[in-house]
């Protein structure tokens, strides 16, 4: 064990903290999980030996569904495949850890362990701790979920989709509404409906020094915001299980948009198949059991449809979130993201909606969008209601630095 790993497992928040030698023990002792090749010679007892073993019934060394095998300090026990042992295993983390951590290793525990099937438990739902991407897992079941686990599961999809809502709703209902009454600036507007300081901006080469003013030629004034709708936006959604994140953010975002009389909402989502979901828009929960993660992909389908859906093209912004992995005709694909855009359409393609970051994504695709001036980029959730509003004023996106 080296001085500089020992340093290194010190550090809270990048500032390093002076711990005694046997403290450092301790930690290296829990990092490293016991037995013989781990050198530390600390024995854990207490507090430290339970949360021991639930990183050991994780992180031991099967990958299996096992009993707990019973030797002290060796890693190589499981979660065990029944319901209340899992639930055991689920209060014990949130004991121990935090909630980040918690979600971490549940996330874990669904991959290594194989205990999707477990979700379909009531018992077992009402144990863990919920967050995006178990609804992702939840709605990739949906399908399989027995009746006696759909009324628990959607109590648990509620609560993570109230909470996103909450979070994201005010914002982005204020950046969006700033955007459209800039967008629908008139050229004869009323007194009332002057904006001033964009007129004095567009006016300043009439400035008449000798009178001390500017002597407008032209005027720039803002719709009524309470009158018809300013903006029609179509969200196209794949649902490929690879983009269930995306989808839980889609829907959330989708129905704040809905909530705004200023703008027409609709909301499509594909997978080889194409469904139209604008009539759940009022409940993200219903719109999240309306979709099918998993499946191929049929990209230019879906957005043969959304064509269909265009009426005022100049006032329209297209959506796309998706990995742009095709499974159908490429070619026909770009013509219509094409056509679209020489319309007027606003096109945005978003390869996530996550705050994770860009998932393995089709890169041939994305730069020949890119070709086509509609550059495709990961979001996040905090940046999605500053896209929109770029997209509604027809400026450039913001997209991320990589």
């Amino acid at each position: 064990m080296s001085d500089t790993a020992a340093n290194a497992a010190d550090l809270t928040h990048g500032v390093a903290v002076p711990v005694d030698g046997g403290e450092r023990l301790r930690r290296w002792r829990l990092v490293l999980g016991g037995g013989q090749a781990d050198g530390t010679g600390c024995e854990l007892s207490g507090q430290d030996a339970a949360m021991d073993r639930t990183l050991t019934a994780l992180y031991g060394g099967r990958s299996g569904t096992g009993a707990n095998s019973g030797r002290s300090g060796d890693r190589s026990a499981g979660l065990g495949g029944s319901a209340p042992q899992v639930a055991r295993w689920l209060g014990d983390i949130r004991t121990y850890f935090p909630s980040s951590v918690v979600q971490v290793m549940q996330r874990d525990a669904i991959d290594r362990l194989g205990l999707s099937a477990l979700l379909l438990e009531p018992e077992m739902l009402e144990a863990v701790e919920a967050d995006v991407h178990l609804v992702g897992t939840l709605l990739s079941l949906n399908k399989a979920m027995p009746e006696t686990t759909k009324e628990t599961a959607r109590a648990v999809v509620r609560k993570v989709v109230d909470g996103l809502e909450k979070r994201l709703a005010t914002r982005t209902r204020a950046t969006l509404t700033g955007a459209l009454d800039r967008s629908a600036k008139i050229n004869r507007p009323r007194h009332r409906d002057i904006d001033w300081d964009r007129t004095i901006r567009a006016n300043l080469k009439h400035y008449l020094p000798e009178h001390g003013t500017i002597v407008p030629e032209r005027l720039i004034g803002y719709g009524r915001a309470d009158r018809a709708v300013k903006k029609d936006v179509v969200l196209c959604i794949d649902q490929s299980g690879s983009m269930a994140a995306s989808v839980v953010y889609a829907s959330v975002f989708g129905a704040v948009l809905a909530s705004m009389r200023s703008i027409d909402t609709k909301l499509v989502v594909f997978d080889t198949a194409v469904v139209d979901l604008t009539e759940q828009l009022d409940d993200p929960v219903d719109v999240l059991f309306g979709t099918q993660l998993g499946g191929g992909t049929d990209i230019n389908r879906a957005l043969a449809y959304c064509q269909s859906l265009i009426t005022r093209p100049a006032d329209t912004v297209v959506v796309l979130i998706s990995d742009l992995y095709e499974g159908g005709i490429r070619d026909e694909m770009l013509k219509r993201v094409a056509a679209m855009k020489a319309a007027g359409v606003q096109f945005v393609a978003l390869l996530a909606l996550s705050d994770e970051g860009a998932p393995a994504y089709d890169r041939e695709h994305a730069a020949a969008l890119a070709a086509l001036d509609a550059p495709a980029f990961a979001c996040t959730p905090d940046l999605f209601p500053e896209v929109m509003a770029a997209a509604i004023e027809k400026r450039p996106l913001p997209i991320p630095e990589k």
